[in-house]
């Protein structure tokens, strides 16, 4: 017969696994959804992969921007708009979900 211990014990163990589970599935949808909004508003300028140059010279590939800022503090500025960055850069403004979403994209390309 089991313990009430080791019993209490496995069932934490199984709830941090799935908890676990839930945050990474939850991590790679915002980081596809991230990714989609990079592709769709930012790659006409920017490298948005791992890989490649961005298409205009000046601007900086998406997995350099980390070396530059923290990238988890652009959510304010992706939300009331970006008005700076290189001179030929347009305004965009996302919703608070859709700037958590380009923020974990651009932090998945850190590794």
């Amino acid at each position: 017969m089991r313990s009430a211990t080791t019993i209490y014990a496995g069932a934490l163990v199984l709830l941090t696994i799935l908890i676990g589970t839930g945050s990474a599935q939850a991590w790679d949808r915002q980081v596809k959804q991230g990714e989609s909004l990079a592709r769709t508003n930012c790659a006409r300028c920017h490298a948005v992969g791992r890989v490649g140059t961005s298409p205009l010279p000046a601007t900086p590939p998406f997995r350099e921007l980390h070396k530059r800022y923290p990238v988890e503090d652009l959510g304010e500025a992706l939300t009331e708009g970006i008005r700076t960055g290189h001179p030929s850069m347009p305004e965009f403004r996302f919703d608070p979900d859709q700037a958590q979403d380009l923020i974990a994209y651009m932090k998945s390309l850190e590794r």
